[in-house]
């Protein structure tokens, strides 16, 4: 289902971003989608840490073919050899495990994220070992459909904005964040799109 703010979010951006307004064009009828529980979406961030979208379908592919259903009991009862030979490293591996542990024993609350501020579900997450704000903030987009989230640390939207903004040329996070402030309140948005410029198939989080 799609965000209720989407369209009211394309259209202002579309007004002040001719652009992105051309992005939004060349990509019509396809937008952000809430993709699964919380676990998975978390579980599916830390797999894509620091690959391409690519390689991150293929490890996840074999996860999801390990495990079965993809719970937090899911992983639990496998073997970290098991899940190592999906492509996880042994970093990842652990944090999944630690990260299904902490959802199996309550030590996480999804229930009380709804009501949390970015800033409060961000300082949240960022305890859970292997989760960083970069997660957390993937979290936010794909999970919690938050609309004014500016992920810049991803590199993904860092050549968007390269591309389409600069001509490729390279350009400092502070120019960056200046431009991304333009795009407020709808910069997941505007993020969306921009992933989109380099990848048209939505990525799954």
């Amino acid at each position: 289902m799609k965000p209720e703010y989407w369209d009211r979010a394309k259209r202002a951006l579309r007004r002040k971003d001719a652009v992105m307004s051309s992005i939004m064009q060349r990509h019509k009828g396809i937008y952000l989608v809430r993709r699964g529980e919380p676990f998975l979406t978390l579980a599916r961030a830390i797999v894509g840490q620091q690959i391409s979208v690519k390689a991150a379908q293929s490890v996840w592919d074999r996860v999801v073919a390990c495990a079965g259903a993809v719970t937090p009991e899911g992983i639990l009862l496998k073997k970290p050899a098991e899940l190592r030979a999906c492509g996880l490293s042994d970093r990842k591996t652990e944090y999944i495990v630690d990260l299904a542990r902490r959802f199996a024993e309550g030590l996480v609350h999804p229930y009380r994220w709804d009501e949390m501020s970015d800033e409060e579900v961000i300082a949240d997450l960022v305890q859970v070992r292997g989760i960083g704000r970069w997660t957390a903030e993937m979290f936010l987009i794909f999970n919690l459909l938050r609309p004014d989230i500016f992920p810049l640390d991803d590199l993904g939207l860092q050549k968007g904005i390269r591309v389409c903004y600069f001509k490729g040329r390279k350009v400092s996070l502070a120019r960056m964040r200046k431009l991304g402030e333009s795009w407020r309140p709808w910069r997941s948005v505007a993020t969306w799109y921009l992933w989109r410029s380099l990848d048209p198939v939505p990525v799954e989080y």
